[in-house]
């Protein structure tokens, strides 16, 4: 999908289409395994989807977010940090202040998916971007593959490690999703997904539980 106006790339920005094309051309990096356009379109719909539902939420810097969520990432530390300093430098002059702040603050919040019960913004990006568990099984395991791709320069006992700290992490959660529709619609089958995975994990190279 080369049109950057396609509808599913929506862009909030008027007038700031050069700092649009800057964002795509970050994840059309060529060294991106799941972290690419794709992904970028799978958050953006699901945001869709969750409006459409009824899920309320500040649209303009939520869906900014979206796009600067992983701008950066590289397979090392710090990129969500990283993405949210791109969009304070990016966005003066196209962002009052305050929109700004809330747009690096989403950004920042992706890296731990852990919102406030209170943050509306906060638990439709989380949720967007948390989407991928949910879907059907071959769409998941060609995520968890991709994954794997962009942390190439790890071993396999340092990417197996690193990853199920972190689905462990996710499946322990009382409340994976934060909003009401993904509650009910994605719950379910993120767990299973992820369970799957991790027995996968656990049979490749065990690891003791918790």
């Amino acid at each position: 999908m080369d049109d950057p106006h396609h509808p599913d790339l929506p862009w909030p920005l008027e007038g700031a289409d050069p700092l649009r094309d800057e964002l795509l051309a970050a994840y059309d990096d060529a060294a991106r395994g799941y972290h690419d356009r794709g992904h970028l379109i799978a958050v953006l719909r699901r945001l869709r989807e969750l409006a459409a539902a009824g899920e309320r939420y500040d649209a303009l810097p939520v869906q900014l977010a979206a796009w600067f969520h992983d701008a950066v990432y590289d397979g090392e530390r710090d990129a969500e940090e990283r993405s949210a300093c791109w969009a304070e430098d990016a966005l003066p002059g196209l962002l009052d202040r305050g929109g700004i702040a809330e747009v690096a603050r989403l950004v920042r919040l992706t890296e731990t998916h852990s919102p406030a019960a209170d943050d509306r913004n906060g638990a439709a990006l989380s949720d967007a971007d948390l989407g991928i568990l949910a879907t059907d099984t071959a769409t998941y395991d060609a995520y968890a593959a991709a994954v794997r791709e962009e942390y190439r320069h790890l071993t396999d006992e340092e990417f197996v490690t690193g990853r199920v700290a972190v689905l462990r992490d996710l499946a322990e959660r009382d409340d994976l999703f934060r909003t009401a529709y993904a509650r009910d619609r994605w719950a379910d089958a993120a767990r299973a997904n992820m369970q799957r995975e991790l027995a996968f994990w656990g049979a490749a190279a065990p690891v003791g539980a918790r």
